[in-house]
């Protein structure tokens, strides 16, 4: 199948032709990001591979469609980018990669806790500069602390597994609670009562139109005070005024993202040369509080092997008109 690859990197390229070798699909690399201005450039192909921050819209679709598009291959596990109703109106398939690596995004978040608590970040830069005070890097064990998990399906099974490993007491919240977890030790409660009690929470849900700023205002009130908040999941679980006057007020301690509302426009780009316009994600960026990378939580190689084997296989089960489990629509 001739596929038109959007939004992508030079590891997109690498990966995806050196398992393409086994598939033979024709994959055609468009560093743009796919929109309804971007849709013509697949003219030709059968099918578009998207990725996070591609705009999979109704327009986009009715754009794709009128190229002759019948297949949208996402690589990536998430699906809030695309919409899904139309798709399938239009007869447009919609695959994804439900499982590339969970054990990659759930170690990064390991990773933002322990830059935030032991200050990481700031003593790779101090020593750097001759400065070997300790002050201002004071940091707590993490053995004994309550971490709470909202979200355990794959990646907050694993995170769950790594924290038990450091001796922390492990609440969760799920509308559909995992037995492995509750093999871990693992407690479920009601959302509230985890935010209440947690010294450490982190985000591994979806983002739905139910999940969409589950921690905002009045959510984080529930908070333990000076509490951190780990989000390696979706931007949008955030509510980015609500979280930035809770880090002023110190009612959040710590904050770590791998993931932003509105990085569409900022991440997966060379921007070091740019004034960023976002005046939030710059006040962000000026705490001393905060960790951001930028959605870098599944990069492994591990992972985009995995995403480039789940997502041409999709494409080949789509082909031959077999059910293609990873079907979203």
């Amino acid at each position: 199948m001739k596929v038109a690859v959007f939004s992508s990197q030079p590891y997109d390229l690498k990966s995806l032709e050196s398992v393409n070798q086994t598939y033979g699909h024709e994959l055609i690399f468009f560093e743009s990001k796919l929109s309804a201005k971007t849709a013509s450039l697949a003219a030709g192909c059968s099918a578009v591979c998207a990725f996070i921050n591609d705009l999979v819209n109704e327009a986009t679709l009715r754009a794709l469609a009128a190229e002759g598009i019948s297949l949208v291959a996402l690589r990536s596990a998430g699906f809030n980018n695309v919409n899904l109703d139309v798709a399938r109106d239009l007869g447009i398939a919609v695959v994804r990669v439900p499982a590339y690596s969970p054990y990659a995004v759930a170690e990064h978040a390991v990773g933002l806790i322990l830059t935030l608590n032991r200050k990481l970040h700031r003593a790779y830069n101090r020593t750097r500069d001759d400065n070997f005070s300790l002050q201002g890097l004071l940091g707590f064990d993490l053995h004994g602390k309550t971490v709470g998990i909202v979200g355990t399906g794959k990646i907050g099974t694993c995170f769950a597994s790594i924290m038990k490993g450091f001796g922390c007491r492990l609440l969760a919240y799920d509308l559909y609670p995992s037995q492995e977890c509750r093999d871990l030790g693992v407690e479920y409660v009601d959302l509230p009562d985890l935010l209440g009690a947690s010294d450490v929470v982190s985000l591994h849900c979806p983002q739905t139109p139910e999940t969409h700023h589950l921690i905002n205002a009045e959510t984080i009130q529930h908070f333990k005070a000076g509490a951190m908040l780990i989000n390696t999941s979706r931007g949008g679980l955030i509510d980015t005024v609500a979280i930035i006057q809770a880090i002023k007020s110190s009612k959040i301690g710590y904050l770590g993202i791998d993931v932003y509302e509105q990085e569409a426009d900022l991440f997966f780009r060379d921007l070091s040369d740019t004034v960023i316009q976002d005046d939030a994600f710059q006040l962000l960026q000026s705490f001393p509080n905060v960790v951001i990378t930028a959605h870098q939580a599944f990069f492994t190689r591990e992972a985009l092997h995995n995403i480039a084997t789940t997502t041409l296989s999709n494409i080949s089960e789509i082909e031959a008109g077999r059910d293609c489990p990873n079907q979203v629509n």
